[in-house]
């Protein structure tokens, strides 16, 4: 029985997704399966995975669907995992070939059902760590409060027990593809902290067809998932007024690019927001006016926030 999974959302990625393919056959530990979720890729994807199944050098379970963004893609990976641990890799991104052993490892002398999971470090493929370390002083925290209350900063590799991942599921807007991973994992914040892990389990290459590097393009794209992202966000208990208010200002601005007429009736507290409508508005004018002088055109490719 394998411990973990790596699963990874991919579109249109067959040109690189093999860097990760090989970084999974360098593993010194084998307890891991690969589950590829091809989020309606046009290219030669399949035929490229079909071919590494075929060799039988991993264990691979290849799963096509309609294009629904990373966070549809998300969803039918924790519907279809069955190993305890599970962790997302990006199809631009690999792995050291001593991150599973280091995970397996961890976890066997930390094992508790008390926690999440746990996280880890990411670094560029020079080496060096993204963002900051994890707080030496720290055994656990939760996600936001990592970044929010210790000062946390730069992307992390989130290891996540599969029974709590199933839950709060991302919601699909018709016509969109993008709704905040975090949602899922600031949820999961409330009940359970996480583990520190101050070891590099990823290797990260932001490619320019990435929606890190396109974020004002999504935010256009897809705005019913930003709304109900920072609609979300500003229900969390533990987050400061200053942040809540920071969401209602991208809150007002989402509802704007959506069109919505329901932006009282969407929330508990109207007032709230209504200190938000004219910063809102603002926001939504600088988004346009950014698009329009980049010109920016075309379908956004939702493949490499992490």
């Amino acid at each position: 029985m394998k411990l973990l999974t790596i699963f990874t959302p991919t579109y249109n990625r067959a040109y690189i997704l093999h860097q990760l393919y090989d970084s999974l056959l360098r593993q010194t530990n084998e307890s891991f399966e690969w589950l590829i979720i091809d989020d309606g890729s046009s290219d030669n994807t399949k035929q490229l995975v079909d071919e590494w199944i075929a060799e039988g050098r991993l264990t691979i379970r290849y799963v096509y669907q309609s294009n629904q963004g990373m966070h549809g893609a998300h969803n039918t990976a924790y519907e279809l995992i069955t190993t305890e641990l599970n962790m997302c890799i990006d199809s631009d991104d690999y792995l050291p070939e001593d991150a599973v052993d280091k995970i397996v490892n961890f976890w066997t002398n930390n094992k508790s059902s008390a926690v999440a999971g746990f996280v880890g470090l990411d670094a560029y493929v020079n080496g060096t760590v993204i963002g900051s370390l994890l707080p030496e002083q720290l055994q656990s925290s939760s996600l936001f409060d990592l970044y929010y209350k210790h000062g946390v900063s730069g992307d992390k590799k989130l290891v996540y027990r599969t029974e709590l991942t199933r839950q709060y599921p991302y919601p699909l807007f018709e016509g969109e593809r993008y709704v905040g991973l975090a949602y899922k994992y600031y949820m999961l914040d409330q009940h359970y902290k996480l583990l520190m892990l101050n070891e590099v389990l990823c290797i990260v290459d932001y490619l320019p067809d990435g929606s890190s590097l396109n974020m004002f393009k999504q935010y256009a794209a897809h705005p019913k998932g930003f709304s109900f992202y920072r609609q979300a966000l500003m229900k969390l208990p533990s987050a400061s007024m200053g942040f809540k208010y920071r969401q209602a200002v991208h809150y007002v601005s989402s509802s704007m690019f959506a069109g919505s007429k329901q932006i009282w009736k969407e929330l508990s507290h109207p007032w709230f927001v209504a200190a938000a409508i004219l910063p809102g508005i603002l926001l939504h004018g600088y988004i346009r006016l950014k698009l329009h002088s980049k010109q920016l055109k075309g379908k956004a490719n939702d493949y490499s926030v992490g």
